[in-house]
């Protein structure tokens, strides 16, 4: 089975967000840029699956030469071999195109995606992948098995969770819970030393025309003052919701 990995560069949860250029722009300067976590999910099933079963693991990620640090990554957390779409990720339909033509060219069985990156939360590239190279997609991904040509997977839905067979070629897009949190893999001095080794191949882009277009960014206003009342203090409690907050 040949499994493809998409990876998104996306900066640390903690980092400090601000915008240069009249808020056009996301400032890099200090931030430490990491795997997508619902793609670090999806790239230590395919190890799963490449222990188990004997599957091949590539990985591919759009951007340029500032991802390679996160490419090297996976590479020593053990994917065979790395693409790297030679281009700056602009819109959804832009990297799903420069996606499905990796996925073509290598006939993969599975493309596993996160269901959403982390700094945009777009949640539109792994369906417009699937269609786009058509196969079948399941989106929320929580649990993939796949036997022969037959994949059972478990997908989150409102008010609970649905599974699912189909056949491949598929694409998922995968969140936490497809594997244990305990289970994510952090690179070892062999696999690092490993990676420097293992091929990263460099693919010129489709030049995609992109169809959106950020006009500018703006941070949350910051959060009021708040006001703290006993727990038992219901009175005192009606009577700011009706003569200060006027919400009764």
């Amino acid at each position: 089975m040949k499994i493809l990995v998409c990876i998104s560069h996306v900066p640390d949860t903690t980092s400090k967000i601000n915008f240069v250029d009249n808020d056009t722009k996301f400032d890099t300067n200090g931030v430490q840029f990491v795997i997508n976590p619902n793609d670090e999910f999806g790239l230590t099933r395919a190890m799963w699956f490449k222990e188990k079963q004997g599957a091949t693991v590539d990985i591919v990620t759009v951007g340029g030469k500032d991802t390679e640090p996160t490419i090297r990554k996976c590479l020593a957390i053990g994917a065979d071999t790395a693409y790297r779409v030679d281009t700056e990720p602009l819109d959804g339909f832009q990297v799903a195109k420069e996606l499905a033509k990796v996925a073509k060219d290598g006939e993969y069985d599975l493309v596993i995606a996160g269901r959403e990156s982390i700094d945009y939360n777009g949640g539109m590239v792994p369906g417009m992948l699937a269609k786009l190279i058509g196969a079948n997609f399941i989106n929320t991904c929580v649990s993939l098995d796949i036997e022969g040509e037959t994949a059972t997977a478990v997908r989150e839905m409102d008010g609970g969770k649905e599974t699912i067979k189909t056949s491949l070629p598929l694409v998922i897009g995968g969140q936490k819970g497809l594997v244990e949190e305990s289970d994510l893999k952090i690179p070892n001095m062999r696999g690092i030393m490993m990676a420097r080794k293992k091929p990263l191949n460099i693919i010129e882009p489709l030049s995609s025309k992109t169809h959106t277009e950020a006009k500018s960014f703006r941070k949350p206003e910051p959060k009021g003052e708040v006001t703290l009342i006993d727990a038992d203090n219901l009175d005192e409690l009606i009577d700011l919701l009706h003569n200060e907050a006027k919400a009764i």
